[in-house]
């Protein structure tokens, strides 16, 4: 373990509470002078087995390809938030279960520190939903900074009454 923060995960699903992490990740690597890795998982339900042959999805492949090259965009103006910041930024657009994706990224990338927002899901939907900032914690190879948002960043996850 080193006693520095050079190296910042910083898995996304580009939901209101990752780009909290997002923003609080990129307060860190300023103040420690440290570099930013963007993380997307793309859930691939073949990999995870929720889909199964008996189940016909037209065209995965091309699915597939579509989700990651609206990942890749999405991660490209996170990118440049850094940038403008004068922070470096890697993307990465990876397939399979996000938790464990995350994890081995982790492993294999040496980072210092994730920083990952979370919903905060308790009770039943937590029960039921899990949590994929709890697996990473459990298993991450380095420590995991979890953050959750705001009432402002919750609250703009909700839709406006008409």
């Amino acid at each position: 373990m080193t006693n520095t923060i050079t190296n910042i995960l910083v898995p996304v699903d580009f939901s209101p509470h990752a780009e909290y992490a997002f923003t609080y990740a990129t307060r860190l690597a300023e103040r420690f002078g440290a570099k930013l890795a963007l993380l997307y998982v793309v859930d691939d339900s073949f990999v995870t087995g929720g889909w199964s042959s008996e189940i016909y999805v037209s065209n995965v492949p091309e699915l597939m390809e579509n989700l990651i090259a609206d990942a890749d965009r999405r991660l490209a103006t996170l990118k440049a938030s850094a940038a403008a910041l004068g922070l470096t930024a890697e993307t990465a657009v990876i397939r399979g279960r996000p938790a464990h994706a995350i994890v081995e990224h982790a492993k294999n990338g040496g980072f210092d520190l994730i920083v990952m927002g979370t919903h905060g899901r308790t009770g039943v939907s937590h029960v039921v939903m899990g949590s994929v900032a709890e697996r990473v914690l459990r298993k991450a190879p380095c420590p995991v900074l979890t953050v959750r948002g705001t009432e402002a960043v919750e609250a703009s996850a909700k839709p406006e009454a008409a």
